[in-house]
């Protein structure tokens, strides 16, 4: 695998998890439970750092979506489906979405409709990276690591045709490797 061009890096990724922990836990200082909920496949990287420096009662859900179109040539359709649903009732719990990034936004309105219909105290986002000249969807970021030009980007979650995921570092995918 050649070396690609780090956009954002590991140590800053860690200082800015840990300071997005230190704001949730100041949000979240008085709840009984917040449920984060992870958007697979992703979010695990980010959601797990973030996790571990939580000092707030939590506990961890998983969900998956997909997003029609052909993920690697970049076409969307903004219709997204559920693969895989949370194991527990979110009634009454304040649950945070942890996201790995907010490209249209449009998975992310999907989400928030169908969270927010099994009526949790409260709803809110957190997502590592936010590329704003993409996004086509109103959508609210209480908690944002990083906003990030429109590159393609893989690493510490994110990935390309599975590859990359794995990187500690986030970095960008030039067109001659997709």
């Amino acid at each position: 695998m050649a070396d690609l061009p780090t956009l954002i890096g590991e140590t800053d990724i860690q200082q800015r998890v840990g300071e997005l922990a230190d704001e949730i836990n100041e949000a979240y200082a008085d709840t009984d439970l917040l449920v984060l909920v992870g958007v697979l496949k992703g979010s695990f990287m980010f959601l797990s750092d973030l996790a571990k420096r939580l000092r707030v009662p939590h506990r961890v859900e998983f969900i998956a979506v997909s997003s029609y179109g052909d993920r690697e040539s970049e076409e969307h359709t903004g219709a997204v489906r559920l693969i895989m649903d949370v194991r527990h009732d979110l009634a009454g719990a304040d649950v945070l979405i942890v996201e790995d990034i907010v490209d249209t936004g449009h998975t992310i309105v999907y989400l928030k409709e169908l969270l927010q219909a099994r009526h949790p105290k409260s709803l809110r986002l957190c997502t590592l990276l936010h590329k704003p000249d993409r996004t086509e969807a109103d959508v609210e970021i209480e908690y944002l690591g990083f906003t990030i030009p429109d590159v393609w980007v893989v690493g510490f979650g994110l990935d390309y045709a599975e590859r990359h995921r794995t990187l500690p570092y986030v970095a960008e995918l030039p067109p001659d490797q997709r």
